[in-house]
């Protein structure tokens, strides 16, 4: 649904659950998408949220909607649902789903749920649980199809069509040797298409790409995306199938990663302010604003030391935040590339020296064409001073300088952290911005004081 689409959707439950109409509200919740839903439980108050809820009857309906919901909200939905009711959904809830949702209630509470569940469905939970959350394992779903490589084509399609009816998504027929080793896979297009009495093993596909349960989770995340799998399986060290990461866990994995670098860049943590506490974001924050006081009061510093010559010449002044601002805004945007082609696998460290001169190329010629346009506009701005052409002329050559030396910072620095195993997206921002304020500002004077010969 589009934005307008959901307010309007917010708006006739809020005023149907007022009125008390649960026949209407009924016949809405039939016709919405739960992850539809879940955005107006995130905007209800706590008690219109438990009201709608107790409409939901259908445990599947309820295990999607739990899957859509802010890890806040979900918790304080799970303190107002029965105990023999909140275990139902969680059997009839996704492995993975499961495992994710279980991992954000008390431990208590968990361990409860697990001891009351299906035996077979509490098991392939707690084995997800057992892995790191960042991998593969603690993603993988257990429900797949896999079958032994003498089954004929006609038996695969009975089995889909009798014991494999449950499992979520279908994509692949992963075949099995008899030691239930992976030596093959088959899409759902291609096992229609065969002679009805042909056995997997004389169509499946060999070679196959499969992670083990402790491959990262963004590892994975570029495989799937590499070659547009639906699903991937994931192996033991036997290579045994144990699971399969999907298609819809990937995407979650892209968007969370994107929004997890995004916001290490800003120097504002990993998760979104609404999860933070008041404390918590002060803490996060901290370092990362220490960085640019500290790079602020050496500037002064730098500022101070060139004090005679701003006396002298107080043009000057005017031109020191755009030539801070240009080499800054350069100088993320070439460390932003960096960060992005890392955490993505599209740029290779192999590579660096090819992405240097480009993104030093770059740099170089945009602060010839702005360093052109801002000495123009500093060689009229004072025309009438003995000096302007000596200023424009430096602050064109600054500019130029600034960029360039910033595309290179940019462009090395993500690497460097790379190589020291810190997290480029967490430490790149705050030390690019910092040391492009103290470079810009240390080659003007430098430059001017030159060129205007004091």
């Amino acid at each position: 649904m589009q934005k307008e689409q959901i307010q309007i959707l917010e708006t006739s439950i809020t005023r149907l659950l007022r009125r008390g109409a649960n026949r209407q509200l009924l016949n809405i919740i039939k016709k919405t998408h739960m992850a539809d839903l879940s955005i107006v439980f995130e905007n209800m108050t706590p008690l219109n949220r438990e009201k709608l809820f107790n409409l939901l009857d259908n445990p599947e309906d309820i295990a999607l909607l739990f899957s859509h919901l802010s890890e806040n909200t979900f918790v304080e939905i799970v303190k107002i649902v029965d105990f023999d009711k909140l275990v139902t959904v969680f059997d009839h809830m996704p492995s993975d789903d499961a495992a994710d949702l279980l991992g954000c209630l008390d431990e208590e509470l968990s361990d409860k749920i697990l001891s009351k569940m299906k035996k077979e469905e509490s098991y392939n939970v707690e084995q997800i649980m057992s892995y790191d959350e960042d991998t593969a394992g603690s993603l993988m779903v257990k429900d797949f199809v896999a079958l032994e490589e003498d089954v004929k084509a006609k038996e695969v399609i009975e089995a889909l069509q009798n014991k494999y009816l449950d499992v979520e998504m279908p994509f692949y027929i992963y075949v099995i040797d008899t030691y239930g080793k992976l030596v093959g896979v088959s899409s759902l297009r291609q096992l229609v298409v065969e002679s009805p009495d042909k056995p997997l093993k004389a169509f499946m596909a060999t070679d196959i790409v499969s992670v083990k349960p402790y491959t990262d989770r963004e590892v994975v995340a570029r495989l799937v995306s590499r070659y547009d799998y639906l699903a991937i399986p994931v192996v033991d060290d036997d290579n045994r199938i144990i699971g399969i990461v999907t298609v819809d866990d990937v995407i979650d994995i892209l968007h969370e990663t994107a929004t997890e670098d995004m916001l290490k860049m800003a120097g504002v943590g990993e998760h979104y302010v609404e999860t933070q506490t008041i404390i918590k974001g002060t803490r996060i924050r901290m370092p990362w604003l220490l960085a640019s006081c500290l790079g602020g009061i050496a500037n002064s510093f730098i500022i101070g030391g060139f004090e005679s010559t701003l006396a002298k010449f107080t043009g000057l002044v005017a031109f020191i935040p755009i030539i801070m601002g240009m080499g800054g805004n350069i100088g993320t945007q070439s460390a932003t590339i960096m960060v992005r082609g890392i955490a993505t696998g599209q740029v290779n460290i192999r590579d660096f020296t090819k992405m240097l001169t480009k993104e030093l190329g770059v740099g170089f010629i945009l602060g010839m064409l702005y360093g052109i346009l801002i000495g123009s506009v500093a060689k009229f701005r004072f025309m009438a001073e003995p000096f302007s052409w000596a200023l424009g002329l430096s602050v064109s050559i600054s500019i130029v300088a600034a960029m360039s030396v910033a595309a290179l910072v940019g462009t090395t620095v993500p690497v460097i952290f790379e190589r020291l195993n810190i997290d480029p997206a967490v430490a790149t921002g705050p030390f690019v911005t910092t040391f492009m304020d103290l470079s810009s500002v240390y080659c003007y004077f430098t430059i001017s004081k030159i060129l205007l010969g004091f």
